[in-house]
């Protein structure tokens, strides 16, 4: 049997510096070397605690253990969604989405600017800490937002994830202190629609 594989940290497809003044060289570095990096290195060692059990024949609390387990995943995940989600303003970032994702945004929510209004309404009014996500659904073929709550919660079951905005504090506090709705604002100006296009381009081929 092969080496138990594990997760690992993605790397930036940009500079740290490359996002601002949207997000800050400062902060991308502490939300992703830090509190990114903190989610790999939590699921890592539950499933190193799992492995070890498994060979030793030990039982192990499931419930906490699977309940912790999804929250670092999730957060590993959806952080990993995000990265690639962003681009750097003049390079991909805050352009007008083009082609099927721009077609399904129009004929879902009427427009662009209808979209990023309700978007930006799910994301400003996130319960503590969550996210706010564009999915999309195979049974109606249709674009969904989705709030999502400590990285596992409210999520909706085999929705494919085409685009997420983190609204948690350490997502902005360093930049926007508890102004969530400017660091929303100021998203547009990143998000890379060629990648989300991409997404559902993908989804759409399978």
């Amino acid at each position: 049997m092969d080496t138990p594989k594990l997760y690992v940290l993605p790397k930036l497809a940009y500079d740290y510096n490359a996002l601002s003044p949207v997000i800050s060289e400062d902060l991308l570095r502490l939300h992703h070397d830090k509190h990114h990096a903190a989610y790999v290195n939590g699921a890592n060692t539950i499933l190193q605690k799992m492995d070890k059990a498994r060979i030793e024949n030990a039982d192990f609390d499931t419930k906490a253990t699977f309940k912790e387990l999804s929250f670092h995943i999730g957060g590993h995940l959806l952080h990993s969604l995000f990265w690639g989600n962003l681009a750097p303003q003049g390079k991909g970032g805050g352009e007008k989405p083009s082609g099927k994702i721009a077609k399904a945004i129009d004929e879902e929510f009427g427009s662009l600017d209808r979209f990023k209004k309700l978007f930006s309404q799910s994301a400003a009014s996130a319960e503590g800490s969550g996210w706010a996500a564009l999915t999309f659904c195979r049974k109606t073929n249709r674009p969904i937002i989705m709030q999502v709550e400590k990285h596992n919660t409210n999520v909706y079951p085999m929705f494919r994830i085409l685009m997420v905005l983190d609204v948690w504090e350490h997502a902005y506090y360093l930049d926007y202190k508890n102004d969530r709705g400017k660091f929303v604002e100021a998203f547009w100006n990143i998000v890379n629609w060629t990648e989300v296009n991409d997404r559902l381009e993908d989804l759409l081929k399978g």
